[in-house]
């Protein structure tokens, strides 16, 4: 009778090891799938959304559309209660890119909303993180939207 619990004990270590070891998988896979020198993140981020409300983005890098995302109801509640989106992962030469999002949603006054920002993106050896972001400009009650580029 005392095989069991050891049994028991071996099967849950050898399942924390699959576990590890699929993790350490994981991250060496990322790693060579998005080396540093070319790995490039986008992410989303909304602040309030009192003056806006996404239906969608589309992502565009260098005028090749790269990402888009329609966005439900439950996923606006989340990124108004300060949830961030990673929208795009993926790997770009070095040296100037362009970055375009086009953002369509209700705007003010429940209206229809379609607005695009534009950002130069310089690419050097390390991996860039930029974030989205959609802010309320309460100067004129508007929707502001601008890039922010994250320190590593």
């Amino acid at each position: 009778m005392e095989q069991k619990p050891v049994l028991a004990e071996e099967v849950e270590s050898l399942k924390k090891a699959a576990l590890r070891l699929n993790r350490d998988l994981l991250i060496l896979e990322e790693e060579l799938l998005f080396p540093d020198s070319t790995q490039v993140a986008v992410f989303v981020s909304l602040d309030v959304g009192k003056f806006f409300r996404f239906d969608a983005i589309k992502l565009k890098i260098d005028d090749k559309l790269v990402a888009s995302h329609l966005y439900t109801d439950r996923q606006n509640s989340a990124l108004a209660r300060g949830g961030i989106q990673r929208l795009y992962i993926g790997n770009i030469k070095q040296g100037e890119h362009e970055l375009t999002a086009i953002f369509t949603g209700i705007g003010p006054d429940n209206r229809e909303y379609k607005r695009g920002a534009t950002m130069t993106l310089t690419k050097g050896e390390d991996a860039k993180m930029i974030e989205i972001r959609v802010l309320d400009a309460t100067s004129n009650m508007q929707p502001k939207f601008d890039f922010k580029e994250w320190e590593l």
